[in-house]
Formats: structure tokens, C-alpha cells, sequence
């Protein structure tokens, strides 16, 4: 396990979880969003936003998180193992409100100069929703993706809840 991937719903950790896994094995973290977001919110272009996954994504001992399809062509095909929270939608929805609320209550820089407002809650750029439209799409595609031969090569570490995702963990640890 050397190349990492993180995927899962909006809010569900991915981030920290990333970030722990790198921490743990001595790898770089990568944030996915780091790369796509440029300020005020606007998207990178999408040849920029592919240049900068593929410059970032060399050698081995990276962990990256984020569920970008217009790069996954990238980052699964030189991952080894891919890690998947696949939490109960409840657990999703507490994790983003702590989260979104607290980062809007902070006024939190996210990559770059952009924050959070209320617009995440409500609204038609609610994070909400978009875990609504999302995730059944992720539960739908993922295991149909995982089983392309262009993806055989990967190991599926599918976690289904924050106790079994800490066990996990623990258990990295000491095979470290």
C-alpha cells in the first residue's frame, strides 16, 4: 500500500482520513480540492485542474483523497489500494453540519481565499444536496468501476462505520 486513494461522500472524512493514513505511513497527503478550487470559488480549467493531478501524483508513498471522475482516470490507474467510506447516511449528514457550521462560524480559508457561507447549508450549492445526488451514485458506480480490468490491479478497503474505520486503523499501526 503505497498509493492511496480515499474516496466517499462529501463530509464523510475522507480528508482526515487521508491525512491519518498518510501520517501514519510516512506518505504525502494530497487534497484533491487543493487542486480543482481556485479562488472566489471557480473551478480550475479542466486541462489544468488533469496537469496538476498527474504532476502530483509521481512515485510512490502518496495518499490522495477526493472523488473528481474527470480525474479518477488518473488516480486509479496509478493507485494500488483504494480506501472507501461508505458510511450511513445519518453519520455523513452529523459530520458535514459539524464541520460546515464550524468552518462558516470560523470563516476558515479553504484552499486559498475561499470560505465556506450559508450558501453550503441551504440553497441550490448545499452540500447537502449534493451528498443526496452523490452518493447513491458512488454506492451505484463504484463497484461497477472497480471491476473494469483497467482497474483489476486495485485493493478495496471498503469502511462502513467510524469504529471499523479507527480498528483499521489501529491495525495499520502496528503493521507499520
Amino acid at each position: 500500500m503505497t498509493r492511496v486513494a480515499v474516496v466517499g461522500a462529501t463530509g464523510s472524512g475522507k480528508t482526515r482520513l487521508a491525512h491519518d493514513i498518510a501520517q501514519r505511513l510516512g506518505y504525502r497527503h494530497i487534497e484533491t480540492d487543493a487542486l480543482h478550487w481556485e479562488p472566489n470559488w471557480q473551478e480550475a480549467p479542466l486541462e489544468v485542474f488533469r496537469a496538476r493531478v498527474d504532476q502530483t501524483l509521481t512515485g510512490d508513498g502518496w495518499v490522495i483523497d477526493g472523488n473528481y471522475s474527470k480525474v479518477r482516470d488518473i488516480v486509479w490507474s496509478r493507485a494500488d489500494t483504494i480506501v472507501w467510506i461508505d458510511y450511513p447516511l445519518l453519520i455523513i449528514f452529523w459530520r458535514l453540519a459539524w464541520r460546515t457550521i464550524k468552518r462558516i462560524i470560523t470563516r476558515e480559508n479553504l484552499w486559498g481565499t475561499n470560505r465556506e457561507d450559508w450558501r453550503a447549508v441551504i440553497g441550490r450549492d448545499s452540500l447537502f444536496l449534493w451528498v443526496l445526488q452523490s452518493r447513491p451514485r458512488h454506492r451505484r458506480d463504484y463497484p461497477r468501476l472497480l471491476r473494469q480490468p483497467e482497474y483489476a490491479h486495485l485493493k478495496l478497503i471498503r469502511l462502513y462505520s467510524p469504529r471499523e474505520t479507527q480498528t483499521w486503523l489501529n491495525h495499520l499501526d502496528q503493521n507499520v
